[in-house]
């Protein structure tokens, strides 16, 4: 009875009948590099971006200047990126200052449109009054009718620009009425609002001044939800269909669908994350799930593919402590979970590829259900941060070869846990890093660590 009614709710959801056919999935990052560069050279009408960051490196100049070539060919070219507020107007995490500062993306965001005669409006969108408590982490490229969906934001090692790549999800969708929700949402709820302001200009309004919009457009996102056209609503419950889900503060629609869709799960549960740090809600519906016979597969990255991680032999910096950090939370739940480990009802799958790192997030529910998302499935994702998903119902298994092909591709680099003790423990860290974590723990600031970072 229950599953019925969570499957009913699960129903009850906006969705989009959609043919598998206008469905790609890529497996790596050079393919999407590729992709994104012809869609842009291609567009004919519209380019809607939405990535945390666009980055002042090699890649995001190959991109930039992808933009402005569209443009120039194509004048009438609607085009609109739009990336964290905070986030591009810092440095890189670590990064030097230079006489006092860090000239940030912004930067270079305006001498890139001083160089050129096309204008690319870049926004920032402020979700916070301050970075450390939430991100405009909402994803999602537009162009034209397809939409690209990946957890990538745009530098070097997302698009594989040289050997070293992120490892992510990379969906492509080809749909009129998706692509026009997700740009009528962005447009309603972002573009319309007093705190979002264009970086490529010189002009920028500062934090402290927009600090009474800022916090508006936190609360009316909060609300926020994508409008699907009311005559296109799922008539057979068998056919394959899309939702699309946003998400803000604590108990929103986003965090509510993903503990029912782990709630309506019957025989297997897999779950992509590369910052093992689940919330309360998920941690206890993954409990339940095991106590009723589902079979649960996390497949996270090891703390060596961790985007943080800084090998022993260079300069120290506490930021490299979180995959330390990460590792004890994960050591700590496999120790917990011990005896379903042993049993293989739970399985821990460690992704480690050379000196890549792993990105992935998603979780897939048995045959029916596939959540393509850039949520990180944290605390700070289930209350901080600005989410959003597409969550694919697939009744008749249109999806499930291209799935599996996903699957495959992410499995082929893991290694399976058998016993917490595979994982290194506090007294195997670099002596920094393990003298750091233990002034945390003693002052019980690891708690508040794993909530916001």
């Amino acid at each position: 009875m229950r599953l019925f009614k969570l499957r009913s709710q699960l129903g009850d959801l906006p969705q989009i009948a959609i043919q598998p056919e206008s469905i790609r999935i890529l497996n790596s990052a050079t393919q999407f590099r590729q992709s994104l560069l012809a869609q842009i050279a291609q567009a004919k009408h519209r380019i809607y971006l939405c990535s945390l960051y666009l980055q002042h490196d090699e890649a995001g100049q190959m991109i930039l200047d992808a933009l402005y070539a569209a443009k120039r060919a194509n004048p009438a070219l609607q085009i609109h990126v739009l990336v964290d507020w905070h986030r591009a107007q810092r440095g890189l995490i670590g990064e030097q200052k230079v006489s006092g500062k860090v000239a940030g993306n912004a930067a270079w965001y305006q001498t890139q449109s001083a160089l050129n005669d096309a204008a690319i409006p870049i926004y920032g969108v402020p979700v916070q009054t301050r970075e450390l408590f939430g991100v405009f982490h909402l994803k999602g490229f537009v162009i034209d009718d397809t939409v690209t969906y990946s957890g990538a934001s745009i530098n070097n090692v997302y698009l594989q620009q040289f050997e070293k790549y992120r490892h992510d999800r990379y969906w492509l969708i080809e749909d009129a009425r998706l692509a026009n929700s997700m740009v009528e949402w962005v447009r309603r709820h972002i573009l319309s609002s007093a705190a979002v302001h264009r970086l490529d200009l010189e002009e920028i309004p500062k934090t402290k001044e927009l600090r009474s919009e800022m916090r508006s457009l936190r609360e009316h996102l909060k609300s926020a939800a994508y409008q699907l056209p009311s005559n296109q609503s799922v008539q057979d419950t068998r056919s394959l269909s899309v939702s699309l889900l946003s998400g803000l503060g604590k108990n929103n629609l986003l965090n509510r669908s993903l503990c029912q869709l782990l709630a309506a799960a019957q025989k297997k549960i897999t779950i992509c994350t590369p910052y093992f740090n689940f919330p309360r809600p998920v941690i206890r519906e993954v409990n339940r799930a095991l106590k009723r016979g589902v079979q649960i597969h996390i497949i996270v990255g090891d703390k060596t593919a961790n985007d943080f991680y800084i090998p022993p032999e260079q300069t120290y910096k506490a930021i490299g402590c979180l995959p330390y950090l990460y590792e004890v939370n994960l050591r700590r739940f496999v120790k917990k979970h011990q005896a379903e480990i042993s049993s293989t009802a739970l399985q821990v799958h460690l992704w480690k590829d050379g000196d890549n790192t792993y990105h992935l997030k998603g979780v897939w529910i048995d045959d029916r259900y596939t959540l393509v998302t850039g949520n990180n499935l944290n605390p700070r994702a289930f209350s901080l941060d600005l989410e959003n998903a597409l969550l694919f119902t697939d009744p008749r298994g249109e999806l499930l070869a291209q799935r599996q092909i996903e699957l495959d591709s992410i499995m082929q680099h893991t290694k399976t846990l058998q016993h917490y003790r595979d994982l290194e423990n506090l007294k195997d860290y670099p002596d920094k890093v393990r003298q750091l974590l233990q002034r945390l723990s003693r002052v019980r600031l690891d708690h508040l660590a794993y909530r916001v970072l």
